[in-house]
């Protein structure tokens, strides 16, 4: 039994020493607010000062991971060049380095001490700002006490034998570095595997003094564990675009780069390790913090000139895709630039708003298909491009309100106040599509039923009304009066379906042919799909006078 208290003792300074890790690094993101991936949105693209400013953010956070996952975020949303944030995350390797270091400070005695501070300050100060602190002393004083657990249950287990032998089998380069590849891999963290790693050795060292434990047992395992850093941004670009993969992609073979190159530095510079244990000759886990800052910084300084070759190449590797660089949260073809003449000027707007309105088209569509088609994975890609309309909404707001305060001729004024009125229109049928794909959830998740005869009524309303759209983004595009006209004509014909619909529902409810919770959802969706019609009409007689030549145009839908 004692033997089991014992093993439980190591798993729970484990879980405590990940816990304390996880929680401080929250609490030092929530205590600097928004203010750090506003840093990082910032940096210029001035190489140096990337590196340094990933270096700093990482090290106030004390998570690389979160620094990557940020900048991948940045690159998905085309806010950040794929250079820049390689150079952001090499400073991010760098600034990872720093919990190691103060790992290795002997503080685990006082760790209990800190634990009661920060949970004091966490529990019981109602301010904001010092709960913040409390977190951020809570998580360090929690990391230190699973360190101290963890080798309290080593020491009284006499694992450090084991524990030895563990690390002097790992001699084989490749086995090593792929251990500490996966170990980190699991924790999602290499400043917790690294950390792990000191206690593990420091222990073992302490218990077999007899054997001394040299750096070399453990320099490829660090080496892989800081490959395994890479994984929360593999991890976050599997769900997101082509952009997010190629850095990700790009990253690992930063890493795999660094390794490569450090290996190299060894072989020809085999003093090297020698000249790292030789400042702290009997401190293993001080050791192990200045191998993990060496590897780092040299290899950083190393593979700085070479960063932009590697993004050209992952670039040239993963090209943009053309339907994802429509979807990007940025005005791809308007600047703050205003030296361009008011004619120029409004053509590109005229060109964003056109692409605006193929993302709102093509969303509009994929809900009425999600709904149709009981599709919730659909459901959820309306969802996800909604955030990326609003964000085009705001800023085509903010961009066109700007214009009106130009001075700009009456022809170009009212060029402007259409295409202002235009954008508004296109973001209600991105709303009315985000209401349908919820429409499909609830009916998903509470099996709720409408019937056949309604679905049919719904499917020939849906179908009209996608047409109407299509239509309509067509005339607002070409200027078109045959369309224009054809738009209104088809309105007409949704209004009168959409009232036939209804009252054929209400004949239903009168039989209890339907279920009365289908029955609002069908009601609710006819609705939708009406206003939607509606603001096709807008949208068509939305003509301003500024003409986008046939190539520059974007991606024409095809008339039903």
């Amino acid at each position: 039994m004692e033997y089991a208290y014992h093993v439980f003792l190591l798993l729970g300074g484990i879980g405590m020493f990940l816990f304390g890790i996880n929680f401080m690094s929250q609490g030092l993101e929530q205590a600097l607010g928004g203010n750090l991936r506003g840093i990082l949105e910032r940096t210029t693209s001035r190489s140096a000062l990337a590196v340094i400013t990933g270096a700093v953010v990482t090290a106030l956070i004390q998570s690389s991971g979160a620094t990557m996952v940020m900048v991948v975020g940045f690159i998905q949303a085309q806010l950040m060049q794929l250079a820049q944030g390689l150079f952001i995350m090499l400073g991010a390797s760098v600034g990872t380095t720093v919990t190691a270091q103060i790992i290795a400070f002997d503080i685990d005695p006082w760790a209990p001490l800190i634990l009661f501070v920060g949970m004091v300050l966490y529990l019981f100060i109602k301010k904001r700002a010092v709960k913040k602190v409390g977190a951020v002393v809570l998580g360090f004083g929690t990391l230190f006490m699973g360190i101290y657990l963890m080798g309290e249950a080593i020491e009284r287990m006499e694992l450090g034998g084991l524990v030895f032998a563990f690390l002097n089998n790992f001699r084989n380069p490749l086995l090593s570095l792929l251990f500490g590849f996966l170990f980190t891999f699991v924790l999602q963290s290499s400043s917790a595997a690294v950390g792990i790693l000191q206690v593990m050795a420091g222990s073992a060292l302490a218990s077999t003094m007899t054997q001394p434990l040299e750096l070399s047992s453990v320099v490829f395992m660090v080496m892989g564990m800081n490959v395994g850093a890479v994984a929360p941004a593999i991890i976050s670009s599997l769900g997101g675009n082509r952009a997010s993969r190629r850095a990700a992609y790009a990253e690992l073979a930063v890493k795999l780069l660094s390794v490569a190159v450090f290996s190299a530095i060894i072989l020809v510079f085999p003093r090297l390790l020698l000249l790292i244990e030789s400042l702290s000759p009997t401190d293993l886990s001080r050791q192990i913090a200045n191998l993990h800052l060496g590897f780092n910084v040299v290899t950083a300084v190393l593979l700085f000139p070479f960063i932009r070759p590697i993004a050209k190449v992952f670039t040239n590797l993963l090209p943009d895709d053309p339907d994802e660089q429509l979807l990007s949260k940025k005005l791809l073809y308007v600047s703050n630039d205003m030296t361009k003449g008011p004619a120029a000027i409004i053509s590109l707007t005229k060109q964003e708003v056109l692409r605006f309105a193929d993302i709102c088209s093509d969303n509009f569509e994929r809900a009425v298909s999600a709904f149709l088609e009981h599709n919730e994975s659909l459901a959820d890609q309306v969802y996800d491009v909604e955030v990326v309309i609003d964000y085009l909404d705001r800023e085509l707001g903010a961009y066109i309100l700007g214009l009106q305060t130009r001075s700009l001729s009456d022809s170009d004024a009212a060029d402007v106040i259409t295409l202002s009125g235009a954008v508004k229109d296109l973001e209600r049928i991105g709303d009315h599509a985000e209401n349908i794909a919820g429409y499909t959830r609830l009916m998903l998740q509470e099996k709720t039923v409408i019937s056949d005869i309604a679905m049919q009524g719904l499917s020939q309303l849906g179908e009209m009304t996608v047409r109407n759209v299509r239509m309509a983004v067509e005339a607002f595009r070409t200027g078109s009066v045959e369309l224009q006209q054809k738009v209104e004509v088809l309105e007409e014909e949704i209004d009168q379906l959409s009232a036939k619909l209804v009252n054929d529902h209400i004949e239903r409810l009168k039989f209890v042919a339907c279920d009365p919770r289908g029955g609002v959802v069908y009601t609710e969706i006819i609705s939708d799909l009406e206003r939607i019609s509606d603001h096709c009409t807008n949208l068509a007689e939305t003509v301003p006078g500024a003409v986008i030549p046939e190539k520059e145009r974007g991606r024409v839908d095809k008339i039903i």
